[in-house]
Formats: structure tokens, sequence, C-alpha cells
């Protein structure tokens, strides 16, 4: 049973990572794990065989090498790069998780890009930079053309404090 539910989250998940878990105490795991339901994630401990069970054909064999030793897997159906910055901050905070490789939009990653990619800023922001780029233009222009207006308005005023 548990090879087919990995294997299910595997075939529905582009997102995900595997960390190894060492010294984690259970008051951290279950901190870890509350913090990842809260954000729509799932963080679960698995067995290397099970998973590579679990694992398709097509994921890359350098993925696949990395199910040694204590092995957990973060699956990000939405937003992997928010589970990669709760993920590492978690870790900076407990000192307890080592990323070991992942997944992420289907390319593989190693453990030296996670911190590049926890870095990055996430869709939500990079589109709200967009919309403010877009606007700044449209804002200047509407600005231009006011600006007679208030000031024939500021004029008028004067001509009126003066009579």
């Amino acid at each position: 049973m548990r090879v087919k539910e990995l294997s299910d989250f595997f075939s529905r998940c582009d997102n995900f990572y595997l960390v190894d878990f060492v010294n984690m105490s259970v008051a951290q795991a279950v901190e870890l794990r509350r913090l990842c339901r809260d954000n729509d994630y799932t963080f679960r401990v698995i067995k290397n065989r099970l998973a590579l069970r679990a694992l398709k054909e097509e994921f890359p064999e350098e993925l696949k090498a990395s199910f040694q030793g204590s092995t957990a897997i973060a699956f990000a159906p939405q937003n992997p790069l928010g589970l990669a910055r709760l993920l590492k901050d978690f870790a900076a905070q407990n000192k307890v998780l080592n990323f070991k490789a992942g997944l992420l939009e289907g390319q593989l990653l190693t453990a030296e890009s996670f911190n590049e990619v926890a870095k990055l800023t996430s869709r939500n922001d990079l589109l709200a930079r967009l919309g403010g780029l877009m606007a700044a233009p449209l804002m200047r222009l509407l600005r231009t053309w006011q600006a007679p207006l208030s000031g024939f308005g500021t004029l008028l005023s004067q001509l009126k404090s003066k009579k």
C-alpha cells in the first residue's frame, strides 16, 4: 500500500525535495509536519527501498542515488519555491535538515543549487512587480494630463483669493 501511495504522489507532483533529517527530535518533526500541512505541503519519512520501487523509470539516476541513509520527502503540488524557503528556514533555525536532491518542475535539483532555489522570488511577487512596471508609465501619463488642469485650478483659486 505504501508503494502505491508514494507512486501516486510521484505521478501527481513534479516538485519534491529529498532531505536528510539527522538528529531531528520528535518535537521538531511534529513542528515541521505542522508547518508543511498549514502551507498545503506534504512531508513524509519513507523507507528508501519503498521509494525506489515507487519511482518511475523516467526519473534521473542521480535522483535514485540520493535515496541512502535517513530520507524524508517534502512534496509541493503548488509553490515549490515556498516549500524550499520553508525547509531552508526550518533547517537554519533547528540545524537538523540537510538537502539531498529533488525534482523542480520535472528537472533534477542538486544539493548545491537548493540554496539558490530557496532565494528565488515567488511567482506572485514577480507578477506583482511586472504589474507595477506596466502601470508606472500609465500613471506618469495620467499625471502629465492632469497637470494643466490642476495648474488651472490653482490659478483660479489664487485669483479668487485676491478679490
